[in-house]
């Protein structure tokens, strides 16, 4: 007989509501210090919500209607030890997830079986003396670490299937271009330490999942990783006038490399800003200057596929919506800029990005820049969805939920615009995003706790605790 979690009753009224984009709702008094996150099967199409707190870890399996199906309920790995939640695989449909200490060096797992009912539990000792840690990915019923290894040209990729082996392949980038921002060449590890602070620290590439909306925060990194199903792709953005893109096959954990030309600006190189953002085998990207824009879309043979391009007597004509600036030094959140010239010199002068997200057959594309984040007590209530804060400090990575939190405490000038397959500005009015509808919920409902956000299919789950009538409701949002 299935053990009474606190959580017992959760969404056993399914479908309350689909007016009121209402999925589920219980009544439940959810104590402090507790965590809740979510694995979403995409294949099935269902959940394992995960609810922890510094003794236990409870499982519950809620099926696409979002009911519970079943539920275990485990001792949570010794504190003193395994500290951090780094990520999780599927194994034939149940979910395994991955505690390490702060080094990575002791790991330990928990396959929650809901077939047999039990938590099987597996350690492991990686030997990482000479490794940094770059970056982790849960996808293929894998789960990956990335890491670089010192004095060397070389990647490593330590791997846990779905049966809980491990093994490690090394990638080779021997031989490869690598170049500054100062156009001095230098090594893998010249690139990866490079200091681009304070707003990108060394040996980190930031993982962009273009399923979801990507905030300019994200899209301003100059050294990024994408996974795409077989492949790993690597884009540094340091140096102004080329895109390096490195791909991993991870069939045959080799690398290629490619070096995508920026359109070129005359005039001295620091006063200039550039970046891109990969999407569907593609290179979008974007350069300034302080009265110059150029828009390019490229294919990995360095082809131009689209250009646009602004300045200060030109308006930008790709746009579909106002220059808007959130933050900053004023009060009110956010204002509208009157001109593209504004919005050129603003964006040049902060840390440039762009980001792509699908919208049916056509791409939303956001441009616009981002500053450092500012230390303004004024400014903690400001930017989208700040008030959420962090998802939880030990949960595996959340870049859903995270994009609602990346523009607090910061000054950020943008504007979207959407584009057709061949690259043309699609003229009219956009319609609201599911992360529109979420913020309009937001800033009506701030009284909340223990926040999740998922995406399944096509629809957007938002979990919460509303701390006033003691309901843990989650809700269907959709673009």
């Amino acid at each position: 007989m299935i053990k009474k979690l606190f959580f017992a009753s959760l969404f056993l009224n399914s479908l309350l509501s689909f007016s009121q984009d209402i999925v589920s709702s219980t009544s439940v008094e959810l104590k402090k210090n507790r965590d809740i996150f979510q694995v979403v099967n995409t294949e099935k199409k269902d959940v394992t919500l995960f609810v922890s707190d510094k003794i236990k870890v409870k499982a519950i399996h809620l099926n696409e209607n979002m009911q519970i199906v079943d539920s275990i309920s485990t001792e949570r790995p010794n504190t003193k030890t395994y500290d951090n939640m780094i990520g999780y695989n599927i194994s034939n449909n149940n979910t395994r997830l991955f505690w390490s200490s702060d080094n990575y060096q002791d790991i330990y797992t928990q396959l929650f079986d809901f077939n047999t009912r039990k938590v099987e539990t597996k350690q492991y000792s990686l030997v990482l003396k000479e490794e940094k840690i770059l970056q982790k990915f849960s996808e293929n019923e894998n789960f990956y670490i990335l890491t670089f290894i010192r004095k060397s040209n070389n990647l490593k990729l330590h791997i846990f299937d779905k049966d809980g082996n491990y093994n490690a392949k090394t990638i080779s980038l021997e031989g490869f271009h690598f170049v500054k921002r100062t156009y001095a060449k230098t090594d893998l590890d010249g690139v990866l330490s490079e200091n681009l602070l304070p707003f990108e620290l060394p040996y980190t590439l930031k993982y962009i999942t273009p399923e979801n909306p990507t905030s300019l925060t994200d899209g301003a990194k100059k050294r990024k990783c994408y996974f795409n199903k077989n492949q790993i792709i690597i884009t540094l953005d340091t140096n102004v006038d080329f895109t390096q893109v490195f791909t991993i096959d991870l069939n045959t954990f080799t690398a290629t490399e490619k070096m995508i030309k920026q359109r070129f600006i005359p005039g001295d190189r620091t006063s200039l800003n550039s970046n891109s953002f990969y999407f569907e085998n593609k290179l979008y990207q974007i350069k300034t200057s302080s009265d110059l824009l150029y828009f390019n879309i490229k294919d990995l043979d360095d082809n131009i596929l689209k250009e646009h391009f602004a300045n200060i007597t030109k308006p930008i004509e790709f746009k579909n919506s106002e220059i808007y600036q959130e933050g900053g030094d004023f009060f009110g959140g956010k204002r509208t800029l009157e001109t593209s010239a504004q919005f050129i010199r603003k964006v040049n002068n902060l840390n440039t990005g762009l980001s792509c997200y699908h919208i049916g057959e056509n791409t939303l594309i956001t441009f616009g820049g981002v500053s450092s984040t500012q230390q303004s007590g004024g400014q903690a209530a400001l930017g989208q969805f700040g008030f959420i804060g962090a998802l939880i400090s030990a949960a595996v990575y959340n870049p859903t939920m995270e994009n609602f939190n990346s523009y607090t405490n910061r000054k950020v000038v943008k504007i979207e615009g959407l584009f057709d397959k061949e690259g043309n500005n699609i003229k009219g009015e956009l319609q609201p995003l599911a992360f529109d509808k979420i913020r309009t919920f937001f800033d009506k409902n701030t009284d909340v706790s223990s926040q999740t956000l998922f995406k399944i299919s096509n629809f957007y789950y938002l979990g919460y605790y509303d701390n006033k009538t003691k309901e843990y409701i989650i809700r269907k949002f959709a673009d």
